[in-house]
């Protein structure tokens, strides 16, 4: 498994951004699909995006599409969420995550590395 830690939590007001990166050690990070996850209090897993090998592909749920943005960079073996326009439905606790096999899945079991999360609060 590739080993995660999530930074880059925190409390905006609503129509603020925040920038969330996840460093990757232990496993050759290029060959990890990532994908952002967040949790709300009381919810399950929701997909948020994902991005390809290379970073030229990247998938959003809909509810985050035209304001967030993933990246990836293969060199620092990091993978960013960038998170503007929010909103307090987006408060959550956020985590990402590898997936070595196949790129763009929606559901947190495809995934076999996890962060710890870092919480993302947004006030209105």
């Amino acid at each position: 498994q590739v080993q995660l830690v999530e930074s880059g939590g925190g409390l905006v007001q609503a129509g603020g951004s925040l920038r969330l990166s996840c460093a990757a050690s232990g496993r050759t990070f290029s060959n990890y699909a990532m994908g952002w996850f967040r949790q709300a209090p009381g919810k399950g897993y929701e997909f948020v995006a994902a991005i390809g090998w290379s970073g030229s592909r990247t998938y959003y749920a809909d509810s985050v599409k035209g304001r967030f943005t993933i990246s990836r960079d293969n060199v620092k073996n990091t993978v960013y969420l960038q998170m503007n326009s929010l909103k307090p439905e987006d408060t959550a606790v956020y985590y990402c995550a590898g997936d070595p096999i196949k790129e763009g899945a929606l559901h947190h079991y495809d995934y076999d590395g996890w962060g710890q999360g870092t919480q993302v609060t947004v006030s209105s």
